[in-house]
C-alpha cells in the first residue's frame, strides 16, 4: 500500500494542500435551512501590515473554531477582509509620492486618491497571501475591504440614519490633535506612556499684592500662555478667601479670575489648578462651566503662535525650555521637581498628542452606550474570561463623545454638503443637486474623512449585505464569536457592540474570546524597537505551519499572554515526526488485500482500552473546546496521541502485526485505523496540514479531512474493565523498567518476577496481560504468590496500587562484575569530588571567577555528592 513520504517535512506538501481544500470549495459556506450557522467574521488586518506574531495567534485560534464547527455540522463561515487604515496608509503614501519628490499638496485630492489605490492594489492583498500561509480557512469568495462598494455604502446609510436622530452632530470641541499625522484622534487612539517629565512650580502674583502669589504646578509651562483662570475647590479652607480675587499670569501679564469649581483635588499637589481651556480636556470642561475665554497658544503642528509673544514660531519643547530660563531668571520659579507621568502618544507615530479645540464631528455616546453596556449584563454577549466585562463596562460608563472626523484624505468621505451662499449643512447618502434651504447649486462636501473604527465598527453586518435585508444577513447574524486580543476591546469591540445593537437590534455577536499578546522568552513584548519580533512566515518556513499553529496554542488559557519559545516550537516539529512515523508504520502494515473490519467479540483489551479511551478523550475535547479551552483541549489530544496510542498501544500491539493469526492481526490493525482517523479528526483543527496529508493515505480517506464528520462520542465504546486491566499492565511495565534503569540492567535482558496481587481481580489482570509483559520488559517466567513470605531469595521491589513486585537480584545482576564495576565508578567520584573541592576552595577562583562559573562549580560538586552516595548505597545494598 502506498506510504507517506520517509522523512517529514511540510515543505513538500503545505502549499500543496491548502491549493486542493481552497480549489474545491471547502471553506465556502452558504445559507443552507438543513444546517445550523456558525460564523466568525475575521479582523480585518490593515492592508499596511504584515503577519506578525499576534494576527498569527488571532487567525490560529478563529480557524480551530472554524474548522471544528465545519466537521461538526455547521454551516461554518468565516468572513475575511482588510481594513483601510487611514492613517497608516495616507503615511505610506505619502512616503511613496516623496521618494518621487511629490508632497501631497502639490498632486491634489483626486491624484492622491488615485494613487491610494494603486497602493492598495500593489500592496494591500499581501497579508492576505500570507494569511493563507497559516492555513486560515477563510471563505475567500466573501473577502471583502472597508473602503469597497457595500461596506462604503453602509458607512453612508449609517452616517445620515445617527445624523437624523441627533447622534451625529458638529461641533467646537476639546480633541485629541497629532501635531505630525495633522488630525484628531479618538480617546481610543491615543497610547498613555509613563514618561518622565518635571513639576514646574510657577508663582501667579496677585493683582493688588505684589508681595503675595499663588502657586501653580504644572508640567506643561508652555500652555501658561492660554491660561484664563486659577481653579481651587470651594471647600479648600486655605484658598476660600482668594476667590474672585485676580492674579497675573507670569511673564504674559493678563489678569486672571480664582475661580471656584469641584474638579481640584484638595490632597494633590498645591490643591490650586491653572485652567487652560483650549490646551486640556478637563480645563476645557471647567471652561464651559465659567464660561472662560478660549485661548490656543499653538498652531496645528505643536508651533507656538502669537500669543506666546516672542516665544511665536517656536517648537512646543523649544519653547518651553526658553520659557522656563525665562521664568527661573525672573524669580518665577519656586522649585522644580522630578516625575514620572502618563503622557498620551499617537497610536501610529508615537508622537505626543496636543489637545487642542477645533471643530469636528462627533457621536454622542451616552445614548449608544447604555444598550450596549446592558446586553453584557443580560448575557447577551459574553465576555471569555468573564473578568474582561469590567474594562468594557469601565470604558463605556465612562465613555466621552467620539470624534470621528480626521483631516486625511484616504478613507469615507464625510457625507456633509455646505452651501457656499447660505451656509446650509446638508448631510446625504448621495451628493444634492441644489441647497435645501435656498435653492443654490454651490455646494461643497466636507474635506475630512471619517475615523476608520467607524467602517470597522459595521463589519459583523456590514459585510453580510446590510443595509440590504440578503439571505446571508439573516442566516449568519448575529456572529457567534468573536476573537481578539485584549489590547483592542476598547478600539473595536465596544464600537462593534452599540453598532450591531443600534443598527440590527441585537448584538453582533454571542461571545468575545480574548487572548493575550504573544511575547518573547523573557515574557517581554515582542515591537520593532526592542528588535525582539519574530516573522511568522520566517518560522513556517523552518518549521511548518503546523509547528506553529501547535507552538502559539500549547499552555494557552483564555485572556492571558503566551511566549514565543524555540524549544516549543521544537518539541511541536518533535510531536509532528512522532505522528508522521506511527502513521507510516500503521500504513506499512496495511496492504492492499486487508479487509479493515471487526467484530467486538474479536476486540482484546488493549482494543477496548483505546477504543474507550479516544472515546473519553473526545468527551473532553468537545467539553474544552466549547468552553473555549482550547490550549487544554491540544493538550488532552497530545497525551493520548503521544503517550496512548504511539507509545504504548502501537507497542502492545505488535506481536499481533507480526503473529500468524490473520484474525487477529486484522482486528488490530482495524483499530489501529480507526483511532487514528479519530484522532486525526480531533487533531485537524490545530494541525490541519499534516492531518489532512496523513489522512489522503488512509483506507476510506478518499474525502478529505476537513470535511470529515467529527468524531461522536459512543456511549457503548466505554470499556472500564479493560481500561483498568491495560493501566495496570503499564503500571507494572513502567515499574520493572525503573528497577531495570536503576540497577544498570540492559532492557533487553530477560527475568523473572514474584507478583503477590491484593485480590482474585488483581491476579485475573496478571494472567491477562502475561503476554504484554514478555513482550514490554522481557518477563520469561511470571510467578504469582499469595504472600511476600513465599519468596525466598533476595529481590528488589515495588509497589503498585493492587500489587507488589519482586525481581530477584540474582535475575538482575552478576555480582561479581557489578562489585568491581561500582568500585571503580566510587574512586572515579571521589576524584571529581576531591577535585571540585579543591577550586571551591580557592580563594582565587572563587573571587576571580565569573559568578556563573563558580555557581557551575558548586552544582557539579553537588552532583558527584549525589552519585557518590547512590553508589555507596548500591554497595551496601550487594553486600548485606
Amino acid at each position: 500500500m502506498e506510504n507517506l513520504a520517509k522523512k517529514y517535512n511540510p515543505k513538500e506538501f503545505e502549499d500543496r494542500i491548502y491549493k486542493m481544500w481552497n480549489e474545491n470549495g471547502y471553506f465556502k459556506a452558504d445559507p443552507n435551512d438543513e444546517k445550523e450557522p456558525f460564523t466568525i467574521v475575521l479582523p480585518p488586518p490593515n492592508i499596511t501590515g504584515q503577519l506578525h506574531m499576534g494576527h498569527a495567534l488571532d487567525h490560529i485560534l478563529q480557524d480551530i473554531l472554524i474548522r471544528w464547527k465545519r466537521m461538526d455540522g455547521y454551516e461554518a463561515l468565516w468572513l475575511p477582509g482588510t481594513d483601510h487604515a487611514s492613517i497608516a496608509t495616507e503615511v505610506k503614501v505619502v512616503e511613496k509620492l516623496r521618494s518621487e519628490g511629490l508632497e501631497k499638496d502639490q498632486i491634489g485630492r483626486e491624484k492622491f486618491l488615485e494613487k491610494a489605490w494603486e497602493w492598495k492594489e500593489e500592496y494591500g492583498g499581501r497579508i492576505t497571501q500570507q494569511m493563507k500561509k497559516l492555513g486560515n480557512s477563510c471563505d475567500w469568495s466573501r473577502e471583502r475591504f472597508t473602503m469597497d462598494e457595500g461596506c462604503s455604502k453602509a458607512v453612508n446609510d449609517v452616517f445620515v440614519k445617527l445624523y437624523e436622530k441627533g447622534l451625529i452632530y458638529r461641533g467646537n470641541r476639546i480633541i485629541n490633535w497629532c501635531p505630525d499625522c495633522l488630525t484628531s484622534l479618538s480617546d481610543i487612539e491615543v497610547e498613555h506612556e509613563e514618561k518622565d517629565g518635571k513639576y514646574y512650580y510657577v508663582k501667579y502674583y496677585f493683582v493688588d499684592n505684589d508681595d503675595e502669589y499663588f502657586t501653580i504646578a504644572t508640567t506643561r509651562p508652555e500652555t501658561i500662555f492660554g491660561d484664563t483662570a486659577i481653579a481651587v475647590h470651594p471647600d479648600d479652607e486655605r484658598y476660600q478667601k482668594y476667590i474672585g480675587k485676580k492674579v497675573v499670569v507670569p511673564i504674559v501679564g493678563r489678569e486672571i479670575e480664582i475661580i471656584a469649581d469641584e474638579y481640584p483635588d484638595m490632597d494633590k499637589g498645591t490643591g490650586a489648578l491653572k485652567i487652560t481651556p483650549s490646551h486640556d480636556p478637563n480645563d476645557f470642561e471647567i471652561g464651559k462651566r465659567h464660561n472662560l475665554e478660549e485661548i490656543s497658544c499653538m498652531n496645528e503642528k505643536g508651533i507656538m503662535n502669537s500669543y506666546a509673544g516672542k516665544y511665536e514660531g517656536m517648537d512646543r519643547y523649544e519653547c518651553r525650555k526658553a520659557f522656563v530660563k525665562d521664568l527661573e531668571d525672573k524669580d518665577l520659579i519656586v522649585k522644580v521637581e522630578k516625575t514620572e507621568h502618563s503622557v498620551g502618544t499617537c497610536y501610529r507615530c508615537n508622537t505626543v498628542i496636543e489637545p487642542r479645540i477645533s471643530e469636528q464631528w462627533f457621536v454622542k455616546m451616552e445614548p449608544l452606550a447604555g444598550p450596549a453596556i446592558e446586553a453584557v449584563k443580560k448575557g447577551k454577549t459574553k465576555f471569555v474570561p468573564e473578568r474582561f466585562d469590567k474594562i468594557y463596562f469601565h470604558w463605556l460608563e465612562n465613555i466621552r463623545d467620539w470624534c470621528i472626523s480626521r483631516q486625511l484624505w484616504w478613507g469615507h468621505r464625510i457625507p456633509a454638503y455646505y452651501c457656499q451662499d447660505c451656509g446650509e449643512v446638508i448631510v446625504s447618502k448621495d451628493k444634492p443637486k441644489k441647497c435645501t434651504k435656498c435653492g443654490s447649486g454651490d455646494l461643497k462636501q466636507d474635506e475630512d474623512v471619517l475615523d476608520t473604527w467607524f467602517s470597522s465598527a459595521l463589519w459583523p453586518f456590514s459585510t453580510l449585505g446590510w443595509p440590504e435585508e440578503t439571505e446571508d444577513l439573516k442566516y449568519f447574524y448575529p456572529t457567534d464569536v468573536l476573537v481578539t486580543g485584549y489590547d483592542i476591546i476598547f478600539f473595536w469591540v465596544i464600537r462593534m457592540m452599540f453598532s450591531g445593537i443600534e443598527h440590527m437590534n441585537e448584538v453582533p455577536f454571542k461571545h468575545v474570546l480574548i487572548h493575550g499578546l504573544v511575547r518573547d522568552a523573557e515574557g517581554k513584548k515582542m515591537s520593532k524597537s526592542l528588535g525582539n519580533g519574530v516573522d511568522p512566515l520566517e518560522v513556517i518556513d523552518e518549521f511548518g505551519a503546523d509547528a506553529l499553529r501547535f507552538m502559539l496554542v500549547t499552555g494557552l488559557t483564555p485572556g492571558n499572554d503566551t511566549r514565543y519559545q524555540i524549544e516549543k516550537l521544537e518539541a511541536s516539529r518533535n510531536f509532528a515526526n512522532k505522528l508522521w512515523n506511527a502513521s507510516r508504520f500503521v500504513l506499512m502494515n496495511l496492504d492492499e488485500k486487508a479487509t479493515l473490519e471487526a467484530e467486538e467479540k474479536d476486540y482484546k483489551s488493549e482494543d477496548k482500552w483505546i477504543l474507550s479511551r479516544i472515546n473519553k478523550v473526545t468527551e473532553e475535547v468537545n467539553k474544552n473546546l466549547s468552553n473555549f479551552d482550547l490550549g487544554l483541549g491540544l493538550h488532552k489530544i497530545y497525551e493520548f496521541i503521544w503517550n496512548e496510542y504511539c507509545d504504548w498501544y502501537i507497542e502492545l500491539v505488535k506481536p499481533r502485526l507480526y503473529g500468524e493469526n490473520e484474525k487477529d492481526k486484522n482486528t488490530a490493525l482495524y483499530v489501529l485505523v480507526k483511532v487514528m482517523k479519530d484522532m486525526l479528526k480531533l487533531l485537524h483543527p490545530f494541525m490541519p496540514f499534516i492531518t489532512e496529508e496523513i489522512w489522503q493515505y488512509l483506507p476510506g480517506g478518499e474525502d478529505a479531512l476537513i470535511v470529515s464528520d467529527w468524531p461522536k462520542v459512543d456511549i457503548d465504546k466505554s470499556y472500564q474493565s479493560s481500561e483498568e486491566e491495560i493501566n495496570f499492565a503499564m503500571e507494572i511495565i513502567k515499574s520493572i523498567r525503573n528497577i531495570k534503569a536503576e540497577m544498570d540492567v540492559k532492557p533487553s535482558k530477560k527475568i523473572k518476577g514474584y507478583f503477590v496481587p491484593k485480590n482474585q481481580k488483581y491476579k485475573e489482570y496478571l494472567i491477562n496481560i502475561e503476554r504484554h509483559l514478555d513482550n514490554l520488559i522481557n518477563l520469561e517466567e511470571m510467578k504469582i504468590a499469595v504472600s511476600k513470605d513465599e519468596i525466598k531469595e533476595d529481590a528488589a521491589s515495588s509497589v503498585i496500587d493492587g500489587l507488589e513486585i519482586y525481581l530477584p537480584l540474582s535475575e538482575l545482576i552478576d555480582f561479581e562484575k557489578e562489585k568491581e564495576r561500582l568500585a571503580k565508578e566510587k574512586e572515579k567520584l571521589e576524584s571529581e569530588i576531591k577535585r571540585a573541592e579543591g577550586k571551591l576552595k580557592n580563594k582565587s577562583f572563587v573571587e576571580k571567577a565569573p559568578e556563573k562559573i563558580v555557581n557551575e562549580e558548586k552544582d557539579k560538586l553537588e552532583k558527584y555528592k549525589d552519585m557518590y552516595q547512590k553508589v555507596l548505597d548500591r554497595i551496601n545494598q550487594i553486600n548485606s
